[in-house]
């Protein structure tokens, strides 16, 4: 975290126009995907019979209703974090433990669904950005996915970074990056933040599915140990261990939607 903190301090300073401008799409990405990955619990817990988060009024668009200051800090400096559970009450559902189950993973598919969604539409506008000449090059060694492939496309990252300038002769339709940008980077966030969520660790939704599948709900935690081991992982969580596991499945799972979703350009 302190890491992302000294970069952030350095860009301000070299380049406060091009930090602050990404400090807006930021906001943006993790206002929207932290909100719509808590309206999807809720909403699914309503259909599922349980009107508990429609009740409190967690079935809303305002932020303030779901940010947790310390997970959207989390996820400004570190990509990954968590907003404010929203309240179920599982004894509401029709089917207890399959309703369990579809409400847990409900915020989970929901990023994935953007996350895909997002490529889609990145793909489509590198159709527009880019010459056909220069597509028609990258098709013939197979490429076209460092278009759209933040982790391991050397043109995708440089749009992702909003470091227009390198492109400079390369594009057909300049402004058309900044849109793109935004969608790379909801792509990015919306698939960090749903393999971070399958983590098996309270109070993640990863954490419910493993007790629901493996456990048949039999992991009954105290609020005593739930706090603590929510203690534990956010140390673990702000020190950066996680960052290589989570950054190697990230890639390789954007790598796997990219190698699909790259052949439409």
């Amino acid at each position: 975290m302190f890491s992302g903190i000294t970069s952030i301090l350095e860009g301000l300073r070299t380049n406060p126009g091009g930090t602050i401008i990404t400090f807006i799409y930021v906001a943006v990405c993790i206002l929207f995907s932290l909100i719509i990955h808590e309206c999807a619990h809720g909403y699914v817990a309503l259909r599922c019979g349980d009107p508990t988060a429609k009740w409190l009024g967690r079935l809303t668009l305002n932020p303030a209703k779901h940010l947790d200051p310390l997970g959207t800090i989390c996820m400004v400096f570190l990509r990954v974090g968590w907003a404010k559970p929203v309240p179920v009450n599982p004894r509401n559902f029709r089917n207890y433990r399959r309703d369990y189950i579809l409400v847990s993973i409900a915020g989970i598919t929901i990023n994935l669904i953007i996350c895909l969604i997002s490529l889609v539409i990145s793909a489509l506008l590198s159709k527009l950005i880019w010459g056909p000449e220069f597509i028609g090059e990258l098709g013939q060694i197979g490429n076209k996915s460092i278009l759209i492939n933040v982790y391991e496309g050397y043109f995708a990252n440089v749009v992702y970074a909003g470091e227009f300038s390198y492109l400079n002769g390369w594009v057909q339709v300049p402004w058309l990056l900044y849109v793109q940008r935004l969608f790379l980077m909801l792509a990015q966030m919306n698939l960090g933040l749903a393999v971070f969520n399958l983590l098996p660790v309270p109070p993640l939704d990863g954490f419910r599915v493993v007790d629901q599948f493996v456990f048949k709900g039999r992991l009954a935690l105290t609020p005593q140990m739930m706090q603590m081991i929510h203690t534990i992982f956010l140390f673990v969580c702000m020190s950066g261990l996680l960052t290589g596991l989570l950054s190697t499945v990230n890639s390789a799972v954007m790598g796997a939607f990219t190698s699909v979703i790259s052949m439409i350009i």
